[in-house]
């Protein structure tokens, strides 16, 4: 069951009275119109009205806003209602007999609901409210959006209905009844004029009907600013005055020029205009002020210049393309700046000087000069003099008129090699004006040493040189110091002017080149020519020497590469190429290497066979070839040469090892065996002991047969030496190129046969 109760019901008369006072009023409408207020009836089937049924109300608000009478039924309200705060109510009724709380039939549930009633006006929840729109916008520019909120039924009536209105900020600005969006309704508002609008805006429920509550907010529009203004200067001329003694870097004066925009768009940018002070001057902005400081470039003097006039242009640094057609945003002044006289010192005419001087220049000698001038419209004199604390031991010295400055004494480089000194200028009419300038004097070393080559030069010449060809380029060095700033001249000694072959030409920067005057050079001819070069250094006083360039005449190919320099290659046929020359090179190296291997194998088998044969002289052991007859035979040869005593020779020594002791003569031998045993152990003892033996095992044979023998030693071991004739004429027939080897032992044979031949016919 749904009942509907307006919650005009408990309040009828009072409804255009706002909410927060009807439970007041209705309290006191209640002496006037009774309370409680009917609502709605209960009623049951089973009621036969002899008040046997008792209604019960049970649910929200039952007993303290709703209340039923048990007989009737009769549901009446006891307090005004509001359908903000509660726009449904839910109830439960029941009838019961009366006597016995038996309910007759089942607990019934139905709602109240609350109609609306317009009882509350719109409000701004979010005002007041603060935007902004540039400056100089067109008509319709959106600025902000309102909106106001009713808290009555939207969907009941028009109560929540709500219309927007300006009630105060025309005619600048308009809202839309609907939407409550704000714009702009005066075309170029200008926010130099006027920047801060106030709009009061009203929002009217009941669709704007009479009768209808309202609400209202504020809304402050701020013009935002663009530059739609140019800069402008106070005046048209300005005029500034600067000492010329001003530093430079240093501000002569300050100009603005005025924007009437705020911000980025009120920046201004000066420039000087090119003319008459764009030199000498510059202008910066002052980020914090705007304004332009003129700044001195260049040293002024009054003098030479007493006042400069130029133009200064301010624009802005940032434009706006849509004002652009308002005109030049510019703005130009004139100013004029007179320079002011300064009494200066003198001024030198030279930031700082260099003097050279050699070491034991007599004293006296001037060695430069320095000069200042006074610049003022007096032009005092100038005296000079040099300040002691820089020349200690007065090394030099300074004409006060003239200012050329010469030395006091002897200088030795050794002992200082560079001098600074300070040189003050005074004016004589003002002699607390003074200034100072650096003089720095070099103390050079006397030319001691000549010049001479770089380096020694490996120059050659080509046979098919051209006349006038530069065939090698070399320069010259010198041990004086410093190394730095040496100059060279080269030419050819007076000796050689004559030289038809080569010259010497200068290149003027300490180099030099040989030139050929003349072609057609060849080996076979000359090999190899001198030229004298006189060298000759700028140094004081001026040293010279002649060196000489040895020139090799060279083969070259047509391109002018050196094939070859050797004398030899003379000999070889003409038209060879390299290739062909490299491999003629290396057979002859191998023929050379087989030819002294074959020399030395047949050294080695002669020296095998002189070792084993009849003469070996390093044992006793005699070889026969012919086959004897036995012991019996006594006829093949004379036994009694072994037997002989007198062959036995002192000192004998092993001809295969050096000697290095000499062994004491030992005495003969016995015939007897007891002699000869002990002949046998000596020896063997002493080739134990002998230190120069080899490391190896050795059999040492000896035929000694004791003494008494008629014949002479058989033994070749007295013989020490044995000369081995070689002949060594096979070497001819071996081709020209051992001609040379063959002439060598050729040579030696000759000799040997010449000696041998002495010693026949003495």
């Amino acid at each position: 069951m749904l009942l509907a109760i307006n919650e005009t019901e408990t309040k009828r008369y009072f409804s255009s009275v706002q909410e927060r006072h009807y439970s007041d009023i209705g309290i006191l409408g209640a002496s006037f119109f009774p309370l409680p207020s009917f609502v709605s009836q209960l009623h049951t089937d089973l009621d036969k009205g002899d008040s046997s049924v008792k209604y019960t109300l049970s649910g929200e608000g039952a007993g303290s806003i709703f209340t039923i009478d048990q007989t009737t039924g009769d549901i009446h309200a006891l307090r005004s209602l509001d359908r903000e705060e509660k726009p449904y109510y839910t109830l439960r009724a029941q009838a019961v007999d009366i006597d016995t709380n038996i309910p007759l039939e089942p607990e019934s549930e139905f709602v109240i609901k609350v109609q609306d009633i317009n009882d509350n006006e719109p409000k701004f929840l979010e005002g007041p409210y603060t935007a902004s729109v540039p400056e100089m916008s067109p008509v319709g520019t959106y600025v902000t959006q309102v909106t106001a909120t009713d808290a009555d039924d939207p969907t009941y009536g028009n109560s929540a209905r709500v219309v927007y209105s300006i009630l105060h900020g025309q005619p600048y600005f308009s809202v839309d009844p609907k939407t409550g969006v704000i714009k702009t309704a005066l075309p170029n508002m200008d926010r130099e004029v006027k920047e801060e609008y106030q709009v009061l805006i009203q929002a009217k429920d009941m669709g704007g009907q009479l009768g209808g509550l309202a609400g209202t907010t504020i809304v402050n529009i701020t013009l935002s600013d663009v530059n739609d203004n140019p800069p402008r200067f106070s005046k048209s001329f300005f005029h500034l005055r600067v000492p010329e003694s001003s530093a430079m870097g240093s501000a002569v004066g300050r100009i603005k020029a005025h924007d009437l925009d705020i911000g980025r768009n009120a920046e201004v940018e000066y420039t000087i205009v090119p003319g008459d002070g764009g030199a000498m001057f510059d202008i910066t902005t002052n980020e914090h002020n705007q304004e332009g400081m003129i700044i001195l470039k260049r040293p002024l003097d009054y003098e030479t210049k007493k006042a400069y006039t130029f133009k200064v242009e301010a624009s802005n640094a940032h434009l706006d393309p849509r004002f652009q057609s308002f005109g030049a945003f510019k703005d130009t002044a004139t100013v004029k700046i007179n320079v002011l006289d300064v009494d200066e010192p003198p001024v030198f005419n030279k930031p700082s000087y260099v003097m050279d001087v050699y070491e034991d220049t007599p004293a006296g000698t001037i060695i430069g000069a320095v000069t200042a001038q006074d610049l003022d419209a007096s032009s005092s004199p100038v005296r000079y003099s040099i300040d002691w604390k820089s020349d200690l031991d007065s090394y030099f010295d300074i004409d006060p008129v003239e200012g050329t400055i010469s030395t006091n004494e002897l200088l030795d480089r050794e002992n200082i090699a560079q001098h600074n000194i300070s040189v003050v200028a005074t004016k004589l009419n003002s002699p607390v004006l003074t200034s100072r300038v650096a003089v720095t004097v070099h103390v050079l070393d006397i030319n001691e040493f000549p010049p001479e080559l770089a380096s020694p030069y490996e120059t050659f010449v080509c046979e098919n040189a051209k006349v006038g060809q530069v065939i090698q380029i070399f320069s010259a060095k010198d041990q004086d110091l410093p190394s730095a700033g040496q100059q060279f001249s080269f030419r050819t000694s007076k000796e050689d002017v004559k030289n038809k072959n080569f010259t010497v030409r200068d290149f003027g920067n300490n180099t030099a080149g040989i030139v050929t005057k003349r072609s057609g050079f060849r080996r076979r001819l000359q090999e190899i020519y001198f030229l004298p070069v006189v060298i000759e250094d700028n140094g004081y006083p001026p040293k010279s020497s002649t060196g000489t360039l040895t020139i090799r005449v060279c083969g070259c190919e047509l391109d002018g590469s050196l094939l070859t320099c050797s004398a030899e290659a003379i000999f070889l046929p003409v038209g060879l190429s390299t290739g062909a020359l490299i491999a003629i090179l290396l057979c002859i190296v191998i023929l050379l290497v087989i030819v002294v291997l074959y020399v030395g194998l047949r050294r080695q088998k002669k020296k095998e066979t002189l070792m084993s044969s009849k003469e070996d002289i390093r044992d006793n052991v005699i070889h026969y070839d012919d086959e004897g007859g036995g012991e019996e035979d006594t006829h093949a040869f004379d036994m009694g040469t072994l037997r002989n005593p007198k062959v036995v020779k002192e000192n004998l020594y092993r001809r295969d090892i050096k000697p290095e002791t000499q062994r004491g003569p030992r005495p003969p031998a016995s015939q007897d065996s007891s002699n000869i045993r002990d002949f046998i152990n000596q020896r063997l003892k002493e080739h134990d002991t002998d230190n120069s033996a080899p490391p190896y095992d050795s059999l040492a044979t000896y035929a000694y047969e004791g003494d008494g023998s008629v014949a002479e030693s058989l033994s070749s071991i007295e013989s020490l030496a044995v000369d081995f004739e070689e002949d060594y004429d096979y070497l001819s027939d071996w081709g020209p190129h051992f001609k040379t080897l063959a002439g060598i032992f050729g040579e030696q044979s000759e000799t040997h046969s010449d000696s041998t031949n002495t010693e026949n016919m003495h």
